[in-house]
């Protein structure tokens, strides 16, 4: 079954601090690490390197970064036919600090992304439509959304918003036509303006949202593992304890990894399991697609946990 992603990438500037400089203070950071990002893209080669078969629509820039991000995506088997360069643009850049204590902050300017428009997803109608699932996220116009979000209900495909970054100008609406709608716990608080402290304001967040409409909220939640709302039900899946070094990336990588599970099973529940073993995995090494195992790692490291 194929997934597309229609959405963002990046190209992800890493600096590792001891510490956050105060305003105006320059400090001396220890390691720096350039790889490829961006949350349509790392989510598309989260699936990929799971065995799900992806095409990915996206725009780069016409500059140095472009080419490398489109093999990128080409060296994990990703269909590139529709990533597209926009002339005379920058590709997407995310400058991401990370503290010693493994927590990210990330600044994104989107550049080509801004450019992915609704008329390049009815160029891309055919190859759509003989996938199963659309995977999505708001780093691209809130306008291409909607038109992918109403393009796949036209056609029968199921969709995955990931409400990231998060934008109150995101339309419910919309929001309830998608089958999950998969937010962390800091975009959860953003989205509905309630209190995310513990996991009773965090389901009680999330219960708003089905109170609105929407037919399936999973939410991340880093450290303390994930929660799935759908009707009456509450299914908390615990965390896969690691010793954390960068929790960059690691959302796109449980959203990546149970679109390719969900895909394969139908199985909700076990598709978030199986995507809280992969974004563990993804947390023990430096990066964002950099920390993403391939299936024999990631087997190795589901064999290791059963142990």
């Amino acid at each position: 079954m194929k997934i597309a992603v229609i959405g963002s990438n990046m190209v992800d500037l890493i600096t590792y601090v001891d510490q956050m400089p105060k305003a105006g203070e320059t400090l001396e950071a220890p390691t720096f690490h350039m790889g490829c990002g961006g949350k349509g893209a790392n989510q598309a080669i989260a699936a990929a390197r799971t065995g799900a078969n992806v095409m990915m629509l996206s725009k780069v820039g016409d500059d140095i970064f472009a080419d490398n991000t489109i093999r990128n995506f080409q060296q994990n088997g990703i269909d590139t036919q529709y990533v597209e360069k926009v002339s005379g643009v920058s590709s997407g850049v995310a400058p991401i600090f990370v503290d010693s204590s493994s927590q990210n902050r990330i600044l994104i300017i989107k550049g080509a992304n801004a450019h992915l428009q609704p008329e390049d997803i009815d160029r891309a109608a055919a190859a759509l439509k003989q996938c199963k699932l659309i995977i999505l996220q708001l780093e691209i116009p809130l306008e291409t959304v909607y038109y992918a979000i109403d393009f796949a209900n036209h056609h029968g495909i199921q969709v995955i918003l990931n409400p990231a970054p998060a934008s109150k100008a995101l339309s419910l609406e919309y929001a309830c036509k998608c089958d999950f709608f998969m937010p962390n716990e800091t975009e959860l608080e953003i989205l509905t303006a309630m209190p995310v402290a513990n996991m009773t304001q965090i389901q009680a967040a999330a219960r708003s949202l089905l109170e609105k409409g929407l037919k399936n909220v999973i939410v991340t939640l880093g450290a303390k593992g994930s929660v799935w709302l759908h009707g009456d039900q509450v299914i908390q899946v615990p965390p896969c304890k690691v010793q954390a070094v960068d929790t960059s990336g690691a959302g796109d990588a449980f959203i990546g990894c149970f679109a390719q599970h969900y895909m394969q099973t139908g199985n909700v529940l076990e598709a978030m399991k199986e995507a809280s073993l992969f974004a563990a995995y993804s947390v023990t090494g430096k990066g964002t697609q950099s920390s993403y195992p391939n299936q024999v790692e990631f087997n190795a490291f589901k064999q290791a946990q059963l142990s």
